[in-house]
């Protein structure tokens, strides 16, 4: 039997490259090869795609050879020995230019399987804002929040901080509107931590959002399917700082998770509709993880995120939670890859 050819697609723009390769490492390192045969596309920081041994190079983390030259991401669509050469592509890329649509919207346009959400619930999903404001017309819980554009941070910076701090108590997370694996977020306790934060968030986004602080247990489930999605049991993360921050997620070993979560049976119940709920309100496909935030003094439950393309590196909590209901690392690949050639076909089915 002939292998599936798979094009794996890592690195990228934003600021969550690192992540990326990290996630693609891990993906690399499960898909079995007498199923399998693999194909790399990286992409650097700049936007340069690279494929073969420079791209073999990147997903290690060592110096590229110069052995291709460097593509547009035009030159991809034509050209028979890339993305032509695969039969469907894991794109493991976090963030703006890789999880927001961009890149979902290329494959689309080379009538390329892909595994993961569709253009729309990509884009969004990655942007915090808006995906809160269709959650809330769902009718679905979400903290009090206020988007404002960078511009306005830079030219009305103390109405600004004014009007955030009329509007909430301290503390308040500050966050870049399209981002992920909290890069960008910071936690505010006063007012030298918010002007800081928003500056930080400025770096990543020209959209900025501010959001009430709580005392939460930061609680996670995993989603898996197209039409039919499946729900997992959720699981929290307990940071080994304040918050889970990137360094609590990526680098700190007193960081862990408890799968599945210590919740109540209704609790366990409500945020596994909601999970399911903002899936579809998004028109999600093949997977996502939908993040919540569980008031520590009352138990009112929250949601806070979406992300399309969740960490899938080997500590990662999707993964995990799958794991925790029998379905292995290399298993849900496999599911997730004949979840994106069921979901290319049906829309080949379009009259």
């Amino acid at each position: 039997m002939d292998k599936l050819r798979v094009g794996i697609i890592f690195g990228g723009r934003s600021g969550e490259h690192d992540v990326s390769l990290m996630s693609a490492r891990s993906v690399v390192r499960h898909l079995d090869r007498e199923k399998y045969a693999l194909y790399y596309l990286g992409i650097d920081r700049s936007g340069k795609w690279y494929y073969g041994k420079d791209a073999e190079a990147m997903l290690r983390g060592e110096a590229m050879v110069s052995s291709s030259e460097a593509l547009a991401p035009a030159d991809l669509l034509p050209d028979p020995i890339r993305l032509s050469e695969v039969d469907v592509v894991i794109p493991v890329l976090h963030g703006p230019y890789g999880e927001d649509g961009v890149l979902q919207g290329l494959l689309e346009l080379a009538d390329m399987p892909y595994v993961g959400c569709g253009v729309l619930a990509s884009a969004v999903s990655m942007d915090k804002a808006l995906s809160k404001q269709l959650f809330i017309a769902e009718g679905l819980p979400v903290l009090p929040f206020r988007l404002l554009l960078r511009r306005q941070w830079a030219a009305e910076l103390q109405t600004v901080v004014t009007e955030i701090e009329g509007a909430f108590s301290y503390p308040v997370f500050v966050k870049p509107a399209n981002l992920g694996s909290s890069v960008g977020i910071s936690k505010a306790h006063n007012q030298e931590e918010l002007l800081a934060g928003l500056a930080e968030a400025a770096r990543y986004d020209r959209r900025l959002l501010v959001e009430q602080g709580i005392q939460a247990r930061e609680i996670e489930v995993s989603i898996l399917g197209n039409e039919e999605p499946l729900v997992s049991l959720p699981g929290e993360v307990i940071p080994g700082k304040e918050w889970y921050d990137y360094e609590a997620k990526y680098q700190d070993a007193g960081s862990r998770t408890v799968v599945p979560a210590p919740l109540t049976a209704v609790q366990t119940a409500k945020v596994q509709e909601f999970a399911l709920r903002a899936y579809k309100v998004v028109d999600g496909s093949g997977l996502a993880r939908v993040d919540f935030l569980v008031d520590r003094e009352n138990g009112e439950i929250y949601l806070n995120e979406i992300n399309t393309f969740p960490g899938f590196t080997s500590i990662s909590m999707y993964p995990k939670l799958w794991l925790a209901g029998g379905l292995t690392y290399p298993e849900l690949l496999d599911r997730l890859l004949a979840l994106a050639l069921d979901r290319h076909e049906s829309k080949g089915q379009r009259s």
